[in-house]
């Protein structure tokens, strides 16, 4: 089995008004796997997120890391692009390396090569309102790439967009994370989109969130688009479909209502 990269051992979060956000929740994440967190709103998705990342603390319990402080370099994609309206695709990328203090002549070059990972390349002087929904969400993930993180989490970054730009980044991070072995926990509301990429779906419920199943997805890599297609897929998605709806207290929906 592949060595530990986050273990999170009996967390909770309540807030100072009450609010259980989590509770109790006991998962093991291994290095270079791609996990989904699926479940419904204010489950506590995307708090796990923040705690993971530290912009947060926990009430009770702990979060062990299998990698060191120093080896450890983690990036957060959001829902939102929250890009520099008056700075161009090159420095909105730059701007992680421009606040460690990297020389601009040494942190362009990594700009670049990280603006060519995501199929950006000229488009680098333009401004965000010169650019789509997707590409505006390809700078926001180059952003996050330019660090070189081993450890990436993203919240909801393909929500807004429409099914085929969707479908497309889908596939774009699905061969990145392939290629660079990336550690991802990802969240989604999206039950497709989560068995499509994913080794596991964690599917949470709610009040309080916590996890009730662990779904692995057991198809080879690299998918192509005829495991969309698959038998296997849809077996999958069903799977996890009806485990959210069991979360969600209605034993009875199918598939297509999620």
């Amino acid at each position: 089995m592949a060595n530990s990269a986050i273990t999170l051992s009996h967390v909770s979060k309540v807030y100072a008004n009450g609010t259980v956000a989590l509770q109790d929740l006991n998962v093991v994440i291994h290095q270079s796997q791609f996990v989904s967190l699926v479940g419904p709103s204010g489950c506590g998705k995307s708090t796990v997120l923040r705690l993971i990342a530290g912009l947060g603390r926990v009430t009770s319990g702990t979060i062990d890391w299998g990698i060191s402080q120093q080896a450890r370099k983690l990036a957060f994609v959001f829902q939102d692009a929250a890009l520099m309206p008056w700075a161009n695709v090159r420095e909105n990328v730059r701007l992680p390396l421009k606040l460690t203090g990297m020389p601009r002549k040494d942190a362009i070059p990594l700009v670049q090569q990280t603006l060519a990972l995501v199929g950006l390349e000229g488009f680098e002087k333009s401004y965000p309102r010169e650019l789509s929904g997707g590409m505006k969400m390809r700078v926001s993930i180059a952003r996050a790439l330019v660090t070189q993180p081993n450890i990436l989490l993203m919240d909801e970054p393909f929500g807004a967009l429409d099914e085929i730009t969707r479908s497309k980044l889908n596939r774009d991070l699905l061969d990145l994370w392939y290629l660079h072995h990336w550690t991802v926990v990802f969240v989604t509301h999206n039950i497709y989109e989560a068995v499509y990429l994913s080794n596991r779906v964690l599917v949470m419920g709610t009040s309080p969130g916590r996890i009730v199943a662990d779904v692995i997805i057991d198809a080879p890599h690299p998918r192509s688009e005829a495991f969309r297609m698959s038998s296997a897929y849809n077996e999958y998605c069903h799977k996890v479909a009806k485990h959210l709806a069991f979360a969600m207290g209605n034993p009875k929906n199918s598939i297509l209502q999620f």
